[in-house]
């Protein structure tokens, strides 16, 4: 039966709806003496949150000093019931993301009261709210790092952070995360008398065992404190390299979340996935006790074919702009994992990312097979880093032997990384080319392509006469290289002419005459 409207009630039964809706109108609506109608107290609070923080310019400035003044006040004497010191906090993280007229937040004065009201409040929701306001403020304002440090809450941070709460991780390993930039927060001591290295394994561990079972987290907040944990253990590993030892039960927990869980990523190196191969960089992977983890009896090569997977989707995703930040580091954890595996693993590496015979059919780099990426990127002029870590990994793949790593690569390629290493390049590699990439047939030693694949230009055969202009060019160019003093090297021809080896030749000499 659909409801009756009060028009179409009994009497009795009119006054008593009639009143309930008197009573329900009477929230939403009330009359002054004059009989206008002015808004209830909800709706002004509705319309007050809706305005919150949109004042700009000197209101900004004057409504930024009011909030921070009652939540001083607040702190020496409680003037503020809980939803409304909420609500002030909230006002004044929307204010906080532009520093512009936000000067009160960022004073010491100001960190100093958002942060008694991190660590000092009862309420969980209150000190989360101050926390989002440091956080903002440490982020925008280099200068607020020193002065949280100075306060001296890192125990109480600590303390915080062991918490089973998304929220509490992501937020205090952020405030934590930014104090190892310009300050001088004693990092030791937050290892060796605060325990931060324990905290940051078992809030890792949880992460496994909250999505044990299943491939996907629909929490989002989940990912978001993974990649803020990672992101602290991974400065801490390398501000403090005394003590990355102990975080080396980290990684077998790195590589559970690595290998078993599917992220919801929409490029290979979006986070958390980047930061959990970035947090296995500073760590000790050749430790003895994690090798069950890297390298498992039930499948070695589990984690360096997720490595290698997250490889080849980044050589087709990412410009040069993004390789130096994104696919350096994967580069180095490849590294490490490939120096420490079993011979089986290593080998399946290699025949993953070292050229084959079917990337000899042309000069090596220029197919769209991974390692001609790597052999391009190996001297990409804009990506130094990523350059030098793909040779590193490539010289270890030839076992670190210079006629093995022209053999792999081709002198083109290796020639750069031998000089630069002070290396001897091997005069007796090219006959290494005989058995290249396990074929017998003959390699070009400086392109690494198969030599019956070349492709020959079909210009003519030059005549005499251009042979002798380029000779003259060539002989020209070398003497004015040498006069500036880019090279030291003696002219060749010059060296044969005083050597009694230079013959004159008369104009009419026939060279297929004997």
């Amino acid at each position: 039966m659909s409801p009756q409207t009060p028009r179409g009630r009994p009497s009795a039964l009119k006054r008593i709806f009639s009143g309930s809706n008197n009573r329900s109108s009477s929230r939403m609506s009330s009359r002054t003496a004059s009989g206008e109608e002015k808004p209830s107290s909800s709706l002004v609070e509705m319309a007050q949150k809706q305005a919150m923080g949109t004042l700009t310019g000197p209101d900004k400035l004057n409504a930024v000093t009011e909030l921070m003044g009652k939540l001083k006040q607040d702190l020496d004497t409680i003037s503020l019931l809980p939803h409304q010191r909420d609500a002030v906090l909230e006002e004044l993280k929307i204010y906080g993301r532009d520093p512009k007229n936000a000067d009160p937040i960022y004073t010491k004065d100001g960190i100093e009261t958002l942060t008694r009201h991190a660590f000092n409040s009862p309420s969980s929701t209150t000190a989360r709210n101050a926390l989002r306001c440091i956080c903002n403020a440490m982020l925008l304002k280099a200068e607020t790092r020193q002065i949280f440090v100075n306060l001296g809450f890192e125990s109480r941070a600590c303390a915080q952070l062991k918490n089973d709460n998304r929220d509490d991780e992501f937020l205090i390993s952020r405030v934590l995360f930014l104090t190892t930039y310009g300050t001088n927060t004693n990092i030791l001591e937050l290892i060796d008398k605060h325990h931060l290295d324990d905290i940051i394994i078992k809030n890792l561990e949880r992460h496994c065992k909250h999505r044990q079972g299943q491939k996907l987290v629909t929490e989002p907040m989940e990912d978001i404190a993974l990649t803020e944990t990672l992101k602290l253990m991974f400065n801490i590993t390398h501000y403090c390299k005394d003590r990355t030892s102990s975080f080396t039960p980290a990684i077998p927990h790195i590589v559970n979340l690595l290998c078993k869980v599917d992220f919801t990523a929409s490029k290979p190196l979006d986070p958390p996935i980047s930061t959990l191969v970035n947090g296995l960089l500073n760590l000790d992977v050749g430790a003895k006790e994690v090798q069950s983890s890297l390298y498992p009896q039930e499948g070695p090569n589990v984690l360096a074919d997720r490595l290698l997977d997250i490889l080849v989707g980044a050589s087709t995703t990412y410009s040069n702009d993004e390789l130096e930040s994104l696919v350096t580091a994967l580069i180095g954890v490849i590294r490490a994992v490939h120096e420490y595996a079993p011979e089986e693993v290593k080998a399946s590496i290699r025949r993953r990312l070292l050229p084959t015979e079917k990337d000899r059919n042309e000069v090596l780099g220029r197919s769209g097979t991974i390692s001609s990426w790597l052999l391009r990127n190996s001297t990409n002029p804009v990506t130094p880093q990523l350059r030098n870590a793909i040779s590193d990994l490539l010289f270890d793949m030839s076992d670190k032997d210079a006629s093995k790593f022209v053999d792999n690569v081709g002198y083109g390629f290796a020639s750069g990384f031998l000089f630069n290493r002070n290396i001897p390049i091997p005069q007796s590699a090219s006959e290494a080319f005989a058995n290249a990439g396990g074929s017998s047939r003959p390699v070009n030693p400086v392109t690494g392509q198969f030599l019956d694949s070349e492709r020959h230009p079909a210009a003519p055969e030059m005549s005499q006469e251009e042979k002798e202009r380029e000779a003259e060019r060539l002989y020209v160019l070398f003497e004015r290289l040498r006069a500036n003093g880019i090279i030291s090297a003696e002219n060749p021809v010059r060296i044969a002419q005083q050597e009694g080896r230079f013959e004159e030749l008369p104009d009419n000499y026939d060279e297929d005459v004997d």
